[in-house]
């Protein structure tokens, strides 16, 4: 075995919907604003006694079904998310117990919205060098539980949920090398810091970076894996602002490319987003099975990751 591929997506969302007219209700707000601004309309909130550590392995429980396996078959869980309020046990020991695997290393990835390529690459790297065999990789967040629903530039933006991945050992490569790094000076920008443990941002300052310096790095992940853009059948970007995502797939060239745009119907789920968008997508039928598929995110650090992986 010289590389990797994903056998299988699955993701879980709370039952509980909360709308744009929900919240003109709780603070001052419209439909139009949120809409016009960042393309939500709806999204997901968890019950209070939620975990996220539950959602995650719900997400994984699918996965592994798509995948016709069960824990047991699974030597590495890693769950990238933001939102745990527990420091130890991690979620991914958690996630480890639910779905009955046995003895598989377990760890959690902090890097915020670009957590779920961070992940994924730690997953493609220990099976290539022979650490791992299969692995979940899983993005989840509860950020809900981190909301200032006082504030209307940011609680409308977020949803909580879940979207896992089985990766396992192939005889060639369908997970491309990873293009990561992170913009240091640019740290603050996004934050869930103490005292106040609430989500906020220099949205602004994240709009401009994101628009501007983006492309060229995703047009880099491109290159990496030795695909054209206009041979991408899927492009799966964190799902933050429907301003970021529509334009950065036309920058790059992706004209045949099916755009991932759940940020509608999710919101920004952090780690969760691009897992959770991509699932839908492979369970509409709306990416052929075997296509490139971009995935790209960033987030909090300033972090960013992307790679391509082949649909599975």
């Amino acid at each position: 075995m010289v590389g990797s591929r994903v056998l299988a997506f699955g993701h879980y969302q709370p039952a509980k919907v909360l709308t744009n007219a929900d919240l003109e209700q709780m603070v001052d707000t419209s439909d139009e604003w949120i809409q016009s601004r960042v393309g939500i309309k709806t999204r997901r909130v968890a019950a209070e006694d939620e975990s996220v550590s539950d959602m995650a392995a719900k997400a994984a429980a699918n996965a592994l079904a798509n995948a016709g396996l069960t824990g047991e078959d699974i030597d590495f869980v890693i769950v990238a998310t933001c939102t745990a309020q527990d420091r130890s046990p991690n979620m991914a020991a958690r996630v480890a117990a639910a779905v009955g695997a046995k003895a598989p290393a377990a760890i959690d990835v902090n890097t915020a919205c670009s957590g779920f390529p961070h992940a994924m690459a730690l997953a493609d790297q220990s099976i290539r060098t022979g650490s791992a065999t299969k692995a979940l990789v899983i993005g989840v967040e509860k950020l809900t539980d981190f909301a200032d629903w006082t504030d209307r530039t940011t609680c409308v933006l977020i949803g909580d949920g879940a979207g896992a991945a089985v990766v396992a050992a192939s005889e060639e490569s369908r997970i491309s090398p990873v293009v990561w790094g992170s913009v240091p000076e640019m740290g603050h920008a996004v934050r869930i810091e103490a005292p106040s443990h609430t989500f906020s941002q220099e949205g602004q300052s994240v709009y401009r970076w994101a628009t501007t310096a983006l492309p060229k790095v995703a047009l880099e992940v491109c290159e990496r894996a030795g695909v054209k853009p206009e041979d991408l059948g899927g492009v799966v970007l964190h799902q933050a602002n429907l301003r970021i995502i529509e334009p950065l797939a036309r920058k790059i060239g992706a004209v045949n490319a099916v755009v991932a745009k759940d940020v509608v119907d999710s919101g920004n789920t952090s780690a969760a987003s691009i897992p959770l968008a991509l699932s839908k997508l492979i369970e509409r039928g709306e990416i052929e099975k075997g296509a490139p598929v971009l995935l790209f995110a960033f987030g909090g650090g300033l972090s960013y990751a992307g790679q391509i992986i082949h649909c599975p």
